[in-house]
This record gives structure tokens, C-alpha cells and sequence, in this order.
């Protein structure tokens, strides 16, 4: 278990990522440029730990400071919650390999984003490593490792330990692809999701419903690769021959989906995307998210 972490960004990930590791008793220092966000940041803590019904000692092992270099010195593990920006990420990179300790990992957290094109070129490039974790990331159990051509395997090995100990269930990516596992899963589904819409197949709520109370209702206990074994290669293999080539394999998004971003129906934000929104839905989602999460949560303790 590491004592010392640090985090550059108290966004939605990055206030998340800390209270991970606040509440394994890692003490945290978190960065972030907007003085807002270092104000907000123990209060959300809080908030999430209140939710949860657990202590919040933990807030206590959180420190925002002031710059950069406050956050990675001495800290073992430098985890960066910049925004999906290469750009931006590369720039702290460029930071921490003058501010951060020689031997610190240095993490970057995104969710698409090809790692080795962050740390190209960089002066740290050995120790620069991807991690992605799932937002929340206090409920989420999983965080995906992803080593690059020039990343040391050593730190790759330690990142997946450090997780390990403070109760992630860490997974190595071996190759740097994008998407990663996991977002590489869910925008097939996705993609498959909203072509189906597209053909009039059914309406968008009944892809939630056919998700929610079908296949997605055992996916919490049994993976697809397990699925696929407990059914039968032979039979899967049949399915595949006779499904496959019926299935969306367009290269471009859903011709709805960019009709619908055209006329600026966003989704949840704007009041309509695929489904209708009314003040308090995106809230009463989030919570049901919440509550399941608790409930997958509580079975892994």
C-alpha cells in the first residue's frame, strides 16, 4: 500500500480517484486550477462517503493544494484527471517529469485516448502509464492498465499492485488500442443500439428495457466469455455464422445520432436526445446507477 498520492484535476474523475485512495489511508494532495474546484473538492468527498453510509474520516487524508508540484512531491503515484485534451495531458506530463519524485509512477487517466501518444517523447516515458477508471470511480470496481511501447514493465506491474491493494479490481491492457477493453464493449453495444433505432426496429426506450431486464441483468455475474463457454462454443459458433452478418458494422456514428446532435438535442442536458427529459430524470437515473453500484459494492466487501 502506497502513503503518498497525488492527483492533477478535482473533477468528476479526479475528486472521485482521490477519495479511493484517501479511503484506503493514502494520504492525498489534489491540484486542480480552478480555486472552485479545490473548494468543492473535500465537500464532495463528503457528500459521496455520506451517501455511502461510510466514515468520513477518510476526507481528512485529502489536501488541496496549489500548484502541480505540491501535488507530486513525495507522492508515489501521480494520478492526471485533466481533461480529454492530448494536448492538456501532455503538458502536465512534461510537469511531472520535472516536479515529481524520480522513481513516482505517473498515471493518466482517460477513457480513449491512445497513452502512448501522451507520453511521446516525454521525459518520463518509462514511468508514464494508463489507467482507466470508471466514473464513479468510489463505486466502480474496475480500472483498466494500460502499458505503452516505451512504459516500463515494472511500473506497469507495481500500478496493477497499488490498485490491487486499495480494493480495484485492476485489469492489464497489454496493447495500447483505442477504447481500451471496456470502452471497446460498450460502443459496439452502443453502435449496434442505435442502429437498430435507425432501422425502426424498436423505439430507444425499449433498447434500455431489452438491456436492463435481459442479457445486462446477468452481466454483473457472468461475463461473456464465461456466457459463451457455459452455452457451448459449438452453439456459439453457429450463432455467430448465422448473426453476424446481419449486424451494424458501419465505421461512421448513426446517422440519428448525428441528426439528432445537429438540431441540438444533446440528451439529458438539453431536455431531449433519443428519450424526453424532464427536470429530476437525470437525477432519478443517476440515483438508480448509485443504488446498484451500492449493491455490487457491499457484495464485493
Amino acid at each position: 500500500m502506497v502513503e503518498r498520492i497525488g492527483v492533477i484535476g478535482a473533477g468528476l474523475m479526479g475528486h472521485g480517484i482521490a477519495q479511493v485512495f484517501a479511503g484506503a489511508g493514502a494520504r492525498v494532495r489534489v491540484f486542480d486550477p480552478s480555486p472552485e474546484a479545490l473548494r468543492s473538492l473535500r465537500p464532495r468527498v463528503e457528500s459521496n462517503l455520506n451517501v455511502l453510509g461510510l466514515p468520513t474520516d477518510a476526507v481528512e487524508n485529502i489536501e488541496p493544494v496549489s500548484s502541480v508540484a505540491a501535488a507530486a512531491g513525495g507522492a508515489e503515484l501521480v494520478v492526471e484527471a485533466a481533461p480529454e485534451d492530448v494536448g492538456c495531458k501532455r503538458a502536465v506530463f512534461a510537469e511531472l517529469a520535472e516536479v515529481a519524485e524520480v522513481d513516482a509512477i505517473l498515471a493518466t487517466n482517460t477513457s480513449v485516448i491512445s497513452i502512448g501518444e501522451v507520453a511521446a517523447g516525454q521525459a518520463a516515458v518509462d514511468r508514464i502509464v494508463g489507467t482507466h477508471w470508471w466514473n464513479p470511480p468510489y463505486l466502480v470496481p474496475l480500472v483498466e492498465v494500460i502499458e505503452h511501447p516505451e512504459v516500463d514493465p515494472a511500473v506497469v506491474e507495481r500500478t496493477l499492485a497499488i490498485l490491487g491493494a486499495v480494493g480495484k479490481t485492476a485489469i492489464h491492457v497489454r496493447r495500447d488500442i483505442p477504447g481500451f477493453v471496456g470502452n471497446r464493449l460498450q460502443h459496439a453495444m452502443w453502435r449496434e443500439a442505435l442502429a437498430l433505432v435507425d432501422a425502426g426496429v424498436c423505439e430507444p426506450q425499449e433498447i434500455d428495457t431489452v438491456v436492463r431486464s435481459g442479457f445486462g441483468a446477468r452481466l454483473g455475474a457472468v461475463g461473456p466469455i464465461e456466457n459463451a463457454d457455459l452455452v457451448g462454443l459449438d452453439l456459439t459458433e453457429a450463432i455467430h455464422a448465422y448473426l453476424l452478418p446481419h449486424l451494424d458494422s458501419s465505421t461512421e456514428p448513426a446517422a440519428g445520432l448525428r441528426e439528432r446532435v445537429g438540431r441540438g438535442e444533446l440528451g439529458a442536458r438539453s431536455g431531449r436526445g433519443y428519450l424526453d427529459w424532464e427536470a429530476g430524470d437525470a437525477d432519478a437515473v443517476r440515483d438508480r446507477m448509485v443504488v446498484q453500484l451500492r449493491g455490487v459494492e457491499a457484495a464485493r466487501r
